[in-house]
């Protein structure tokens, strides 16, 4: 029997295990593509394609309970990914080295969002309802310092190398770097995660009995009164984010004569990956206790605007271009902000409006599933959007992307109707 610790021994890092490969694969490899100098509408399109991984990743979540141990994929597939990490770093100093990366992170994709829900069964199955609450702000906390991690320590880290290396042998260090951090995580994780297999819980149910209830729990989820609304409304929500969160990296990056603010990886890196981070965090924090003092119905007009009226950050710079790092480095910090003020709204309208039911739990990760999706579709053409139209129409063309959305959010639905068969929902008025 694994003997019992204290869960800060290990819910800290396990989150930073769980944020660190998304934050790479969806963040980090956006600045990698540009340095080997692939266009901005092969970079989007790419990219965003691997984030498919998290979208569909409930269709195949509750198959993941036939395996006994949750502890076991979790540090499996964290060896797992940090191979991946690993033939990375071997696949950039190889002929064809752009599809091969892509292969290769297509499976450090699928190791990181099936990570994701192992990670997240073992923290509710090995913690009392109490202690969840108490380290839900660890989550939050460590999820986020491997995004100060990725898109901050490892740009800088890159900048500096390729003042001595090819912009090829600086990221394969780098890659490699991230293989070992990996490594290491899971290594000590044989030894600090609980194992969920001496709680007492019953046996694994069949791989037969569990699709019949995946079934279920989708035919459950098209039924439910007003679905059409919330998925309207979840994919809308992203819209002007997930393009800018795609093409605002290239343009940092791209060189002044072509529209950029021609910034090198380390500036991005301490850009976005410091005072961005900060102001994202800050952000969310007020945005939850916002919402709370309001209630969803009341805020989310204001969480609209919070999310998108900050591209116009974006417009500014594509228009006035500044040389002074700490301008620009201001203007992504108002940005960053708004952005974590206003993703309270769409999680909590999942939370309270979409979720609620018969499968709770199992229907939040499906609107979570969407969520991610609106990301990927907005994302995924806004490279070829932004070639076509140029950096300064195309932020003006993100913001306008909100106006639906906003108009949307003047029609949400009241509790009972989105949900009748709900519980009761605190905070959603």
């Amino acid at each position: 029997m694994t003997p019992t610790r204290s869960p800060i021994t290990w819910v800290p890092t396990l989150y930073f295990t769980q944020g660190l490969p998304f934050f790479v694969v969806m963040a980090v490899t956006t600045i990698l593509f540009k340095d080997l100098g692939s266009d901005n509408a092969e970079v989007t399109k790419w990219v965003n394609l691997l984030g498919w991984a998290w979208a569909v990743k409930p269709l195949w979540s509750p198959f993941l309970e036939a395996v006994p141990s949750k502890k076991l994929l979790v540090v499996g597939f964290q060896f797992f990914g940090a191979a991946t990490l690993g033939l990375v770093a071997v696949a950039l100093n190889l002929p064809s080295h752009f599809a091969l990366v892509i292969a290769v992170l297509a499976f450090t994709a699928f190791a990181s969002a099936t990570h994701d829900i192992a990670a997240d069964g073992l923290y509710i199955a090995s913690l009392s309802s109490k202690q969840q609450a108490e380290f839900a702000g660890w989550q939050g906390a460590f999820f986020n310092a491997a995004r100060l991690f990725a898109r901050g320590g490892l740009l800088v880290m890159v900048g500096a190398l390729e003042a001595h290396f090819s912009a090829q042998q600086s990221w394969a260090m780098v890659f490699l770097l991230l293989a070992l951090v990996m490594a290491g995580l899971a290594a000590y994780h044989t030894w600090a995660l609980p194992d969920t297999r001496s709680n007492g819980q019953g046996p694994a149910r069949s791989v037969a009995e569990i699709s019949r209830t995946l079934a279920e729990v989708v035919v459950d989820f098209f039924r439910k009164p007003g679905i059409g609304f919330a998925i309207l409304f979840i994919v809308l929500f992203r819209a002007g984010e997930g393009q800018v969160q795609s093409v605002g990296p290239l343009f940092l990056k791209d060189p002044r004569e072509v529209g950029g603010l021609g910034l090198s990886t380390d500036q991005i890196g301490v850009v976005y990956g410091t005072a961005g981070t900060v102001a994202f965090v800050l952000g969310s924090v007020l945005g939850g206790y916002f919402t709370s003092r309001l209630g969803l119905r009341r805020a989310m007009v204001w969480l609209v605007l919070a999310m998108n009226l900050p591209n116009l950050a974006y417009w500014w710079l594509s228009v006035a271009r500044p040389t002074d790092l700490t301008v620009i480095s201001s203007m992504l910090s108002l940005e960053m902000f708004g952005y974590g003020f206003g993703f309270v709204g769409c999680i909590l309208f999942i939370m309270q409006v979409v979720a609620p039911g018969r499968f709770t739990t199992a229907h939040y990760a499906l609107g979570t599933g969407v969520m991610q999706l609106g990301f990927i579709l907005s994302g995924t053409w806004s490279g070829k959007i932004q070639t076509l139209i140029g950096y300064e129409h195309f932020f003006l063309w993100v913001t306008v992307c909100a106006l639906p959305v906003l108009l949307l959010s003047f029609f949400l639905p009241h509790r009972s109707e989105a949900a009748p068969a709900a519980q009761p929902n605190e905070g959603f008025v």
